[in-house]
């Protein structure tokens, strides 16, 4: 850990914040912190910046609710810039979309954004608005024994792909059991947050464990 003294804050006491989504990476916003707001941000484990129309402190969802709980601050190699890792409560944006930066300048022809959260949000579309024709409004409209039924034959095609030693087939195999585990997951009810929270947890009792027997 780095004494926030030795960060560079420019000529007006600001350092600038990339606030980021902890799971995606999205960018979510940018903002400025002097001294005391990043303090505070750090005792609060809340973001608070400094705003620079209003000219005074400002922590995130005071007022609207949406809070973003911190993961993590890290500083740039030069120490003159940070960005946040968050739990977002709600949207980022005062225009209520989830991130700030919604405005395309450009994009590539050949190289698409992907993440499982974009996916979850495409299945979870073809559950609430019903599409003609589509694959996963079928396996929704079928229900729950249905998905689990197709889990299950993904769970036996990894199984097969993998003992064959054929690594082409067996990432094939993986990509349709993930693809029907988020759909199984969204007729539970079940978030990408709640596996990530299952896993932290279990990474934590793992570190643990590690520690205990290098005492040993």
């Amino acid at each position: 850990m780095i004494d926030i003294e030795t960060l560079k804050f420019d000529e007006n006491g600001l350092i600038p914040a990339i606030v980021q989504d902890w799971r995606s990476k999205e960018v979510l916003t940018l903002a400025y912190m002097n001294r005391e707001s990043l303090k505070i941000s750090m005792e609060k484990g809340l973001t608070c910046f400094w705003s620079r129309s209003r000219k005074c402190l400002w922590l995130k969802g005071e007022t609207s609710g949406n809070y973003q709980h911190i993961v993590s601050i890290t500083a740039d190699c030069d120490r003159d810039a940070l960005t946040v890792l968050v739990r977002p409560d709600g949207p980022a944006c005062h225009t209520g979309t989830r991130s700030c930066f919604t405005n395309e300048v450009w994009e590539s022809e050949t190289e698409h954004p992907f993440s499982l959260e974009m996916l979850m949000e495409q299945i979870e579309g073809r559950k609430t608005e019903k599409k003609e024709g589509s694959y996963t409004t079928y396996l929704f409209e079928k229900g729950l024994d249905k998905i689990l039924k197709k889990v299950g034959e993904e769970c036996t095609e990894v199984i097969i792909a993998a003992k064959a030693e054929d690594k082409k087939e067996t990432i094939y195999e993986i990509a349709d059991l993930t693809y029907h585990v988020l759909v199984l997951m969204i007729e539970a009810g079940i978030s990408l947050e709640d596996i990530h929270r299952e896993l932290a947890s279990r990474h934590v009792i793992d570190k643990k464990v590690k520690q205990e027997k290098m005492t040993q």
